[in-house]
């Protein structure tokens, strides 16, 4: 047994890279919309993860036409910008997502203690 046989073997314990490897998640479709600082990524199961353009500088300086100029890599485990040298990963996306959605109730849940104080 060779070595790249002992690593296609070994089962991921991180939990993203179980979606995206075992689960096989793949992304399937990119929404842009800029004027509303608005991306979403559509997922292979239907799933879909909003995500702010401003959060990525290069996304957020690019224009309308550039930013639709996107395309699958890796069988969908990222998406490619080649005009802007950009390379995104659902990893990232979706560790961008979760992140944000926890500070977002983060903050809610503080603000809802200061006007119960």
């Amino acid at each position: 047994m060779n070595t790249s046989d002992k690593i296609s073997n070994k089962k991921a314990t991180d939990p993203f890279d179980k979606l995206i490897f075992e689960h096989k998640l793949r992304a399937k479709q990119l929404v842009i919309d800029k004027d509303l600082n608005l991306m979403i990524v559509v997922f292979n199961n239907g799933k879909l993860i909003k995500l702010q353009l401003s959060d990525y500088p290069k996304l957020k300086k690019a224009s309308k036409k550039q930013l639709n100029n996107w395309s699958l890599i890796g069988g969908g485990i990222g998406i490619r910008w080649e005009e802007l040298d950009e390379d995104l990963s659902i990893k990232g996306f979706i560790k961008t997502a979760a992140l944000n959605s926890i500070l977002r109730d983060l903050q809610g849940h503080e603000n809802d203690e200061r006007s119960v104080a």
